[in-house]
């Protein structure tokens, strides 16, 4: 039975009502969808827009059905056109007249808007943890290899030494920023639209506060054209969801080329990679890969709903029912990725004589040798010269800056005294770099500090 069956003289198509129909989506929503009911219908009994007997009777029957889909022993009609239709039927068949009290006061668009609001924000949630579980684990790899010197790269060339926990607890930051956004979303869908109505609120004298306190939301939408019609937060947790899928896109990326021969820098755990079906030695990084693969699919979950919202006039519009497959998706996607890749980093093995033997032979002390010169009084763009000369003739030569004879640094520059070895030192060169923010392994340690103090 279609919930606005009075108007039509003939049932309708069969192709027609599949293309029509939600069930297969919104479903995930009976639980939210059950929790409005119920908030709704304490409301109406509580001001005397039905009988209060009659409210408590049909929360006891929402809660039934609740009990009954969660233990199997009700099942889901495939064939309804949507959860909230399916859930009013099986309350009416439970109860009769009174289950057809129920929908006084709402229209299914303040229903589907308190719904979805309802379910995303237990899924941010749980995203946020999900989020902060890997950022966790960021700072406890980081800490295990605070001062494990590796090449710091820009352009992809070997450019200034850093260490892995420095490198590691970069993508640590922009976690903490994803966690900060997936707040500042939260905060935003925390509104209440249930009492807007199909677009114009109703003549029955509800009390929204009512419904606000038992759904916990902590505020109520002003505008009921607003109240059904506004998807911006779907719109901004996919945006937030898709920053995210950078992040885990990238790091994917350098875990991809840390785990290939040409670098070695990292190995992960056999759990996490898979092999060939013809190449009997090849160990892939198929996790990674994947989810570097599927940010393409919450990208395209996003461009969905700013596609669906951008011309719609208010109020609600059926384009609108669009909403939900592609925020799930989304929400889908990121935490089957998370779910994978937390524990890829947990047990990803570092070699770290691997990244100081590529540290060693990138030329990356050259910076610090240039430094060393202005320390002794020489222009820093002298030095700059000279030691771009030097490290040509390293290259020429077959050495590197650790290994040229002190005579070769005296030719250049009659600067240079022994002392240059120690400035060059990779491990001198980036325990000298205590800056705030630099990569020395005491300030790792204070940044894993700060991050896990900001997590708790």
């Amino acid at each position: 039975m279609k919930l606005w069956a009075g108007r039509f003289s003939k049932e309708i198509d069969k192709k027609t009502n599949d293309f029509n129909s939600s069930i297969s989506f919104d479903s995930r929503m009976y639980k939210e969808d059950i929790e409005g009911s119920i908030a709704h219908a304490e409301m109406i009994g509580e001001v005397g827009i039905i009988d209060k007997k009659e409210s408590e009777l049909i929360i006891e029957g929402l809660k039934g059905i609740l009990a009954d889909i969660e233990s199997g022993k009700l099942e889901i009609d495939p064939n309804a056109e949507d959860i909230h239709t399916f859930i009013e039927g099986e309350l009416t068949e439970r109860l009769g007249s009174t289950g057809k009290r129920l929908h006084t006061a709402r229209s299914r668009n303040d229903q589907v808007a308190v719904d979805i609001r309802l379910y995303l924000k237990k899924e941010t949630k749980n995203l946020v943890s999900m989020v902060k579980e890997l950022v966790k684990v960021i700072c406890d790899k980081a800490e295990e290899n605070a001062s494990v010197v590796m090449p710091g790269y820009t352009h992809l060339q070997r450019a200034q030494p850093i260490t892995f926990g420095h490198h590691l607890m970069a993508y640590a930051e922009m976690l903490l920023r994803d966690i900060s956004r997936l707040e500042s979303a939260y905060g935003r869908m925390d509104e209440m639209p249930l009492g807007s109505g199909a677009l114009a609120t109703t003549t029955y004298p509800i009390d929204r506060t009512i419904t606000a306190r038992l759904l916990e939301f902590d505020r109520i939408s002003q505008n009921s054209l607003d109240g059904v019609s506004d998807r911006d937060f779907c719109m901004e947790l996919a945006s937030a969801l898709s920053i995210i899928m950078v992040h885990l896109s990238r790091f994917s990326e350098e875990i991809i080329m840390w785990c290939s021969w040409e670098f070695k820098f990292v190995e992960l755990d056999d759990a996490f990679s898979t092999g060939s079906s013809i190449m009997p030695q090849k160990k892939n990084p198929d996790i990674a890969e994947l989810v570097r693969g599927k940010s393409g699919r919450v990208f395209g979950d996003l461009m969905t709903l700013l596609t669906v919202m951008k011309g719609i006039a208010l109020a609600y519009n059926k384009d609108m029912q669009e909403d939900k497959e592609a925020i799930f998706d989304a929400v889908d996607t990121v935490k089957m990725c998370l779910t994978a890749f937390t524990p890829m980093i947990e047990t990803m093995k570092t070699i770290p004589e691997n990244m100081r033997k590529a540290a060693a032979h990138g030329f990356i002390n050259a910076t610090d040798c240039a430094d060393y010169l202005v320390k002794k009084g020489l222009p820093f763009r002298d030095a700059y010269k000279a030691t771009g000369t030097l490290v040509a003739l390293c290259i020429e030569k077959g050495l590197t800056l650790e290994t040229l004879p002190i005579e070769e640094y005296k030719k250049i520059c009659d600067t240079f005294d022994e002392g240059v070895y120690d400035a060059i030192s990779l491990e001198n060169c980036v325990n000298g770099r205590k800056v705030l923010g630099g990569p020395a392994p005491e300030n790792v340690k204070v940044q894993v500090k700060r991050v896990r103090e900001i997590i708790a």
